[in-house]
């Protein structure tokens, strides 16, 4: 089971946003189902909450449920002074400016869910984790994981109506961090937000102590996962060279207009091709001696696995996939 507290807050009476409650809306339409329509995400969304108190108790009540995965998200203002980081609520004033970062991570280590991923887009928001005035440090204790926009002194900025880092956030959610099987975790967009975030001055930050994998998302994959489990059908150690040949070149037919070759194409060898094909297409092999698929199949040259190739060998092994 995985449930999402989704907050966005634009009603500032002295400092309005523009694009928090629309990038709170966008984060939770997208948790709630996956990319093949199943069900993700159970959303409670707030918008425009209005004081502190009320905040903190939905936060609070957030972190006594059971469930397997507990996802915050949060946009709006963050503050930091000498006692430390804070999330801003609407009836903040000097020194009482909203709800400490390190009393939500307090409430986060205390919490019966399995796993808790916390989500903020708002400046200074780096801070969880930092100690605050008088060296106290709250520890980030296993199953949790942080993923916020900007570093602890930096702010998150807003274009067109929305936030910089929900916006990558989102694409993604959407496929953009997923990896060969489909699968999103906070690390894969993490490394997506932060290569795309470019020239922009704000950095994303991740900390994390966890021990499994955590997914927050799934898409169809790139590459049906039965072809990825026929790497170990293909390759009997992730090292080895698969010897190509002309058969395994479908055009290379009597029917179809060519210059045939010996020897012809063969169904087997043309099916295999294609997992092939596909296999290189996302990265996890290359040809040996040629740059493409074609000509090492019709110069009878070899592929192998790449890098990554390897892993996702090492994956199927394991029956892991």
């Amino acid at each position: 089971m995985k449930k999402a507290l989704v907050i966005g807050i634009n009603d500032y009476p002295a400092a309005p946003l523009r694009g928090a409650v629309n990038d709170a809306e966008c984060v939770s339409e997208i948790l709630k189902v996956n990319g093949n329509d199943t069900t993700n995400f159970q959303i409670k969304s707030l918008y425009n909450i209005k004081t502190r108190s009320e905040l903190l108790t939905e936060i609070t009540d957030f972190f006594k449920i059971g469930a397997d995965m507990g996802l915050l998200y949060f946009a709006g203002h963050g503050y930091v002074n000498e006692l430390g980081g804070f999330i801003v609520t609407p009836d903040y004033k000097k020194y009482d400016e909203g709800i400490a970062m390190n009393d939500i991570l307090a409430l986060a280590n205390l919490s019966p869910i399995s796993n808790k991923i916390l989500v903020f887009d708002c400046c200074k928001s780096g801070v969880f984790g930092i100690p605050t005035l008088g060296g106290n440090i709250t520890p980030i204790n296993k199953g949790i994981s942080i993923l916020t926009a900007c570093r602890e002194d930096e702010p998150a900025k807003e274009i067109n109506g929305h936030g910089v880092f929900t916006n990558l956030l989102i694409e993604g959610l959407k496929g953009g961090a997923a990896d060969v099987r489909g699968h999103i975790s906070p690390g894969g967009l993490y490394a997506y937000i932060d290569q795309a975030l470019g020239a922009h001055e704000q950095r994303p930050v991740f900390k994390t102590n966890v021990t499994e994998f955590v997914e927050l998302r799934s898409i169809n994959p790139q590459v049906q996962l039965k072809i990825l489990r026929r790497l170990t059908k293909y390759f009997k150690s992730p090292s080895d060279l698969l010897q190509l040949n002309p058969s395994f070149e479908y055009t290379n037919s009597h029917d179809v207009p060519h210059d045939v070759v010996e020897p012809h194409a063969d169904e087997k060898n043309v099916s295999i091709f294609k997992d092939l094909q596909k296999l290189e297409s996302v990265g996890l092999l290359v040809p040996v001696g040629e740059e493409h698929m074609y000509f090492a199949a019709m110069n009878s040259k070899a592929c192998q696995l790449t890098a990554l190739g390897h892993h996702y060998w090492r994956l199927v092994r394991e029956g892991k996939i």
